[in-house]
């Protein structure tokens, strides 16, 4: 049976490989749409704009191209520089995919961290959810082709699942999804949990520490065997730590004699076995 995290690495990189897939969706459909758009402006600028349609079904009626309030066929409102911005909002919703889509991939990540903060690794996935849903509310608020609807509707859904990701994971979804920290992880020699007590990660050698060990650490390695004494939150502990860092030799019984720790020599003796030499043995 697979750790839980294994679980939660699986589960936001399947919204992110589905996130994906309906920015590409997105993208695709809008290039279509503005396509469409493009063909049905020229198509009214060429047909003028006062020329009647007849409806042949029926008793005949005429409608006037200029009083309706959308270009036939298209999205473009019939006003003042509609096909203008028209145009203009479908390119700025192709840029925001391709943005999104590269924030999603992580490359580049250093142009995210200084231009685009909020879809970097340091924040978690509910920006990137909410703007995925107004894109996809943007884009249902116009009448479109079933291809456009499909993919926008997709995408509006996607976004609520990031951002409830965002909500329940926070800061740490993206780290909690990137293969590279799993792979990291999973070289780590030590362990970072051991019977629920995290361990914290260890100093370089010389610098001052920045956690205070635990209670067992403390008595273990100083030889007291009083539990629960005040040793951890005195000097004594960090003293201790800078004279270990001596070694056995001579500047070990220096640093030890400086603080009035002598190291007497044994006398030489001979064991209790040995029998006594006699003068006649030769």
């Amino acid at each position: 049976m697979l750790p839980p995290r294994a679980y939660t690495f699986m589960g936001l990189n399947a919204v992110r490989a589905l996130s994906i897939i309906a920015l590409l969706l997105v993208f695709a459909s809008n290039i279509v749409t503005l396509a469409n758009d493009v063909k049905a402006v020229n198509h009214f600028l060429a047909t003028g704009k006062n020329e009647n349609v007849t409806a042949t079904a029926g008793n005949a009626t005429t409608t006037n191209p200029i009083d309706m309030d959308y270009i036939m066929g298209s999205t473009v409102p019939n006003q003042p520089a509609g096909a203008f911005w028209a145009v203009l909002n479908r390119l700025f919703i192709i840029f925001q995919t391709v943005i999104l889509i590269l924030s999603e991939v992580g490359f580049p990540a250093i142009f995210f961290e200084r231009y685009f903060p909020v879809l970097g690794k340091t924040f978690g996935l509910g920006a990137l959810g909410l703007i995925q849903m107004l894109i996809g509310a943007a884009i249902l608020s116009h009448h479109v082709d079933t291809f456009t609807l499909v993919s926008a509707f997709f995408l509006f859904s996607v976004g609520c699942v990031n951002t409830l990701a965002g909500l329940i994971f926070r800061a740490s979804a993206k780290p909690k999804r990137s293969v590279t920290s799993w792979r990291e992880h999973a070289k780590a020699a030590l362990p970072t949990h051991i019977g629920g007590v995290k361990i914290p990660p260890f100093s370089p050698s010389g610098a001052t520490p920045t956690f205070s060990p635990p209670s067992f650490v403390s008595h273990l390695y100083t030889g007291s065997t009083v539990v629960g004494s005040n040793q951890e939150h005195s000097g004594e502990w960090k003293e201790e730590k800078k004279m270990a860092g001596f070694g056995f030799g001579r500047q070990g019984e220096k640093a030890a004699a400086a603080n009035g720790f002598l190291i007497s020599k044994p006398v030489e003796s001979l064991p209790r076995y040995v029998p006594k030499p006699s003068g006649n043995a030769f």
